[in-house]
């Protein structure tokens, strides 16, 4: 579904990413792991239009989509979960939720897919009409996992889901991107909390300043010495 080819790309003055190449298949839930600063926002942002990279190219099903804009991609079907949520905290949670579906003209779907928001959170049914920037951090998060649904992705980047919640609300968290992914949306997900990122995961791709350093199997990475001291803990 998608391919990144040798890209490179600069943050500012500095080459954030530096000629790393993914692939994500078709149904698959793939991971990005590393430390702060290694790249994994930017490769994100660099998939999803924010950023145009210097060189490589980005394939989306067998299109090249390197100099498609930001909004173009939401149309074919690529949304993200920027890092820090990042939802408009002065409009309510149903507003929220109608921007995410801003590039569809088919209300009733766009209905329809609100109340299966609704059914997938059932707390954002309740905060319907609150306003975003009053929701707690996880209840924020589900909004803006919600949000980047209403536009009916075939891929969704997902930048740290995990950050700054409680372990219960993580497990939450996951276990409706794990749905997500079941019900057949495609998953690229950048997390720091590498353990439940691997546990989580079809494949994983670990990376170090700007380079992919390893890459295989979840499981396999869950194994691997090398990967359990740096990013386990161990």
């Amino acid at each position: 579904m998608l391919e990144l080819r040798n890209i490179h790309t600069y943050y500012g003055s500095i080459r954030a990413v530096r000629g790393i190449s993914i692939i994500v298949n078709n149904g698959e839930m793939v991971c990005l792991i590393g430390a702060n600063g290694a790249g994994k926002s930017t490769t994100l942002m660099t998939t999803s239009g924010i950023y145009t990279p210097v060189e490589g190219s980005i394939y989306f099903e067998d299109r090249d989509i390197t100099q498609t804009s930001a909004e173009d991609r939401v149309a074919l079907g690529i949304s993200q979960v920027p890092e820090g949520r990042l939802i408009f905290a002065d409009m309510t949670v149903l507003e929220n939720l109608e921007l995410g579906a801003y590039t569809r003209k088919d209300k009733q779907g766009i209905r329809e897919d609100i109340d299966k928001m609704f059914q997938f959170f059932p707390v954002l049914r309740e905060r319907q009409k609150q306003r975003g920037g009053s929701l707690s951090g996880g209840e924020q998060q589900m909004l803006a996992i919600g949000r980047a649904l209403m536009c009916r992705p075939r891929l969704l980047l997902l930048d740290e889901p995990s950050l700054g919640l409680a372990p219960l609300i993580v497990k939450q968290i996951f276990e409706i991107i794990q749905q997500i992914n079941a019900d057949g949306t495609t998953i690229l997900l950048v997390e720091q909390n590498a353990q439940i990122a691997l546990q989580v995961t079809n494949r994983g791709y670990v990376m170090e300043t700007g380079e992919i350093t390893i890459e295989g199997a979840s499981a396999d990475l869950l194994a691997d010495e090398s990967v359990r001291q740096a990013y386990l803990g161990e």
